[in-house]
């Protein structure tokens, strides 16, 4: 949104704060609209143009924005990093943004309101954020706009489409991430097996590969970021907690089992759902985030929790 495109503003707000190489940081990065609440002027934007929604920004400049599906996430992770324990990467939060740097002002001031420690940005002026992405060095981006999520997982990094919804925001400390597992933390491999021969040949498939690890999903290195996270608490102090959530059943089980053991790496609940709803049990579970490729899985867990679409794999046709 904003003006046609022109040089992007790339933003630096402390240079002293963030310095630990990438390989010892965790970074997220998300756009504005997955961290604030910005619907309304993006109707604007939408129905009246760019002049209308950069004066609707400008008019507002020092009224904070409400929080986004994102923003207790964001909270959460800038917790973690606030702990500054040993062991523990730094966490950095990017914004990436398609408006100005002029009408991106009220969204760094709505930064400054809630006290986010998130330093860089970039403002393109409406040219594409994803070629930012990997210089940033991010793990992860999160983002309301579709293209910008492809842009993000055709450059292998983990991405997901935020789903504007109602939701009550989980009330435990712990940051607490959920994923799927076919196509999401591992490869679509087996699940295009199911959608093209039928759940027998899928159940067939993972009995005789049992012992084989599935492939890696585009989710893979952020589940490995936040395992080296986990491995410096013991896990009954933990502040993070991770849970795997897939329509999967006995025997599909064991080849994600044996997966998990063979990458080495810590998830802390495994739910095999066998094709029940997952919105009820992620909102026992208290998912701060859930990444599934499904659009029905996606569209029955956002009735419950926040949810970030991941659009790869059969189950996502170009």
């Amino acid at each position: 949104m904003s003006s046609s495109p022109s040089d992007p503003a790339i933003i630096q707000i402390n240079p002293q704060r963030a310095a630990a190489p990438d390989q010892e940081r965790l970074v997220v990065a998300l756009s504005a609209r997955a961290l604030f609440d910005l619907e309304d002027s993006h109707a604007v934007f939408e129905s009246e143009g760019v002049d209308a929604y950069a004066n609707f920004q400008r008019s507002r400049e020092d009224l904070p924005l409400e929080p986004g599906m994102a923003f207790p996430l964001v909270k959460k992770l800038l917790a973690l990093d606030a702990l500054q324990r040993p062991g523990v990467p730094r966490i950095e939060v990017i914004l990436l943004s398609r408006n100005s740097s002029d009408t991106g002002l009220r969204i760094f001031n709505s930064i400054e309101r809630y006290e986010l420690g998130i330093v860089r940005a970039a403002f393109t002026s409406g040219a594409p954020v994803w070629p930012y992405i990997r210089p940033f060095g991010a793990h992860l981006f999160l983002s309301a706009n579709p293209e910008s999520v492809r842009g993000s997982l055709d450059n292998g990094v983990a991405a997901a489409t935020i789903l504007p919804a109602r939701t009550t925001p989980p009330i435990n400390a712990q940051l607490r991430v959920a994923f799927d597992g076919d196509a999401v933390i591992f490869g679509d491999e087996s699940e295009r097996i199911s959608q093209e021969d039928g759940l027998e040949a899928f159940a067939r498939n993972e009995r005789e590969l049992a012992q084989t690890p599935l492939s890696a999903g585009p989710f893979r290195g952020f589940l490995h970021a936040l395992h080296q996270i986990q491995e410096a608490f013991p896990p009954e102090e933990g502040p993070l907690r991770t849970a795997l959530v897939t329509a999967r059943s006995a025997p599909a089980h064991k080849r994600v089992i044996l997966t998990l053991r063979h990458w080495g790496v810590r998830l802390d609940e495994a739910l095999f759902l066998g094709g029940r709803d997952k919105g009820p049990f992620l909102e026992a579970f208290g998912a701060d985030i859930f990444f599934d490729d499904s659009r029905h899985n996606i569209e029955n867990a956002a009735r419950h929790v926040a949810t970030g679409h991941v659009p790869h794999g059969v189950s996502n046709p170009r």
